[in-house]
């Protein structure tokens, strides 16, 4: 295996049992319990695997497959990544908030809405679609299946890059320069939009290409040809699509 520039992640002993002994609930609340014991978790890693998401997705799965010879599961058992997310939600919603002109119940309303309703229910129909289309159409051996649990964190590490494209990013841009009328800004935006569909589309192309029981993976970028296309028809028809989601988020909220 190709050595990663990424840091070990941190092991824990376990008193009873291994992890790949666990069963699908055992792991689920192993993983639970973990969230309210800060001490227990590798924040150190979980740095590293956002910094990589951006400069080299292909190394943060390196450590995927690391995480199955050593402890037989692909899935994070650290819930390290998803406490930083959730930070980063509270980073983003803050800002936006400010740019929306929102008051404090309508951030926490925001906040909501981003973390729980657009990430979190979101990303359970999104991995339980990948789960049941890769188990079924793509696999390859009948003795190993993609793990629900992974192909929530493939959603979790493609959700990261656009978060900070779109939510912390843009607000710079927003309303001095995105929100006009110009056809500049228009172009500025709307590509600010396709570049995140695009980094999100290629990191959970990533996720699964990764996995050697898995075949035709390449499908999973099919549906940017047609993105593409829709790109270049709100650029031509003078769509924003930025002021659009925005209008849609200050809507959400009041």
């Amino acid at each position: 295996m190709s050595s990663s520039p990424l840091p070990e992640p941190v092991t824990h002993r376990r008193s009873r049992h291994k992890t790949g002994s666990l069963n699908a609930l055992q792991k689920c609340s192993q993983y639970v319990s973990r969230v309210f014991r800060l001490g227990h978790m590798d924040f150190e890693f979980a740095v590293w695997q956002m910094i990589y998401l951006f400069i080299s997705p292909k190394k943060v799965y390196r450590n995927f497959q690391y995480r199955k010879q050593t402890k037989n599961q692909f899935a994070r058992d650290d819930p390290a990544f998803l406490v930083l997310l959730f930070l980063w939600f509270v980073v983003s919603a803050t800002g936006l908030s400010l740019a929306l002109r929102l008051h404090f119940l309508g951030f926490i309303k925001f906040l909501f809405w981003v973390a729980f309703v657009d990430c979190v229910v979101v990303g359970v129909i999104v991995a339980s679609l990948f789960w049941l289309i890769t188990n079924r159409f793509m696999r390859v051996s009948a003795t190993e299946d993609v793990e629900w649990g992974y192909t929530f964190d493939v959603h979790l590490n493609a959700f990261f890059p656009p978060l900070l494209i779109l939510h912390v990013f843009q607000l710079f841009f927003y309303n001095v320069f995105i929100s006009q009328d110009y056809f500049i800004a228009r172009l500025f935006g709307n590509t600010l939009w396709m570049i995140s569909v695009a980094y999100y589309s290629y990191i959970t192309f990533l996720g699964y290409s990764c996995l050697s029981i898995l075949r035709h993976t390449q499908t999973i970028l099919y549906p940017l040809i047609p993105l593409f296309f829709f790109y270049l028809v709100t650029l031509i028809s003078g769509i924003n699509i930025c002021r659009v989601i925005m209008d849609f988020y200050h809507y959400r909220v009041y």
